[in-house]
């Protein structure tokens, strides 16, 4: 005190050296209108009271707060999820579709089951090579169509393996690749029937294309074609793995992006024109009187293949996730299982089981 000091001034303190207890935190005294809201809600004023009484309101969905008497909420990392007394975060759980889950284990032991059964059928085929039922139908198309089939329950492998940088880029040009092959192998196979028939007739100029040339031209330019729309889709705006953080909220998933939607669905769309083609040139060649006509077996094969994949579009587009791989994993399957039951188990009955139908005079149908 300095009581000779001017009018307003007789008290001097000198902060500096003012020595505080322990206990006394040198903040503003806590209201004393209602306890203080503790993490997990926000403060949020009442009307017509003093601005230090409020109320405590929890957080909303997807948001914390994680100290006392905070003003509002504040949402987790897109990596995170807020825990059940929102009161921190917790980080998500990576997920993707595998062989350890019951789905993957039964995807993975189908295709493993319809790739040994081609296997069988392909080896039954060698082994009775030489037999009519087997040389009348083009042995150069039949293995070709069987190996693209191995390769296509194969490629189910990599849609259940851990979507990265070198599967993403593999399994739909895989996938897209090896089924051109096998559906341009059935075109070829309904063509060759045509043919056939046609070069009977007396005087026909048809006789030449009769065998493994035309066979091959139009398994080979049908399947380039789907090539270079999946080397085009490749260098220009390839598929690559990312993380899908809001599908789900207490897991991401790995998937892989397509990169191009409009390049996957050319490469759908390719091999539905050439199912189509197929149905259509068998289905007008089933009753050719042709010996050993295979026709009709791939007019049932192509119609089982279509109904999977015009399925596959509504079923693929409402899933996301796990969900969305394993569709596409079951057409894969089903559609190859299609072609395989239908084109070459009815032989393989009479090859296996009953042998003494596999005889010229016994398969010429009688017109």
């Amino acid at each position: 005190m300095d009581l000779q000091a001017p009018k307003g001034k007789e008290l001097f303190i000198d902060e500096d050296l003012i020595v505080w207890h322990p206990a006394f935190n040198q903040v503003l005294p806590i209201s004393q209108c209602n306890d203080p809201c503790f993490p997990g809600s926000r403060k949020k004023g009442i009307e017509g009271n003093q601005f230090c009484c409020f109320d405590c309101v929890p957080c909303p969905e997807r948001k914390i707060s994680n100290q006392n008497d905070m003003d509002d909420c504040f949402q987790c990392p897109e990596d995170h999820y807020p825990n059940k007394e929102k009161k921190g975060c917790i980080l998500k759980l990576v997920v993707f579709l595998t062989f350890e889950e019951i789905l993957g284990i039964g995807l993975a032991s189908a295709a493993l089951c319809f790739f040994f059964l081609t296997s069988w059928v392909l080896g039954t085929f060698i082994k009775h090579k030489d037999t009519p039922i087997v040389k009348a139908n083009n042995r150069f198309l039949t293995y070709i169509l069987l190996v693209s089939l191995q390769l296509c329950f194969l490629s189910s492998f990599f849609f259940l393996s851990k979507p990265g940088k070198v599967i993403c880029l593999l399994r739909q040009s895989m996938f897209g690749i090896t089924f051109s092959v096998a559906i341009s192998s059935v075109l070829a196979k309904s063509i060759t029937v045509v043919v056939a028939f046609m070069a009977t007739k007396p005087g026909s100029q048809m006789r030449r294309w009769v065998g493994k040339r035309l066979s091959f031209c139009i398994v080979l330019s049908c399947s380039l074609f789907q090539i270079c729309i999946c080397i085009l889709w490749l260098s220009t705006s390839p598929p690559f793995p990312e993380l899908d953080m809001h599908s789900e909220s207490q897991k991401m998933i790995l998937q892989c992006n397509e990169g191009s939607a409009c390049f996957f669905f050319c490469v759908l769309g390719y091999m539905g024109v050439l199912a189509i083609a197929s149905f259509i040139v068998a289905f007008l060649a089933r009753k050719l009187p042709d010996s050993f006509n295979e026709a009709k077996f791939i007019t049932f094969s192509m119609l089982a293949f279509c109904s999977v994949w015009i399925s596959f579009f509504p079923a693929y587009l409402s899933t996301k996730g796990k969900a969305m791989v394993a569709v596409e994993v079951f057409s894969i399957l089903s559609s190859g299982a299609a072609l395989l039951g239908c084109i070459f188990l009815p032989k393989c009955y009479i090859i296996v089981f009953r042998p003494e139908l596999n005889q010229r005079q016994k398969l010429i149908k009688k017109n």
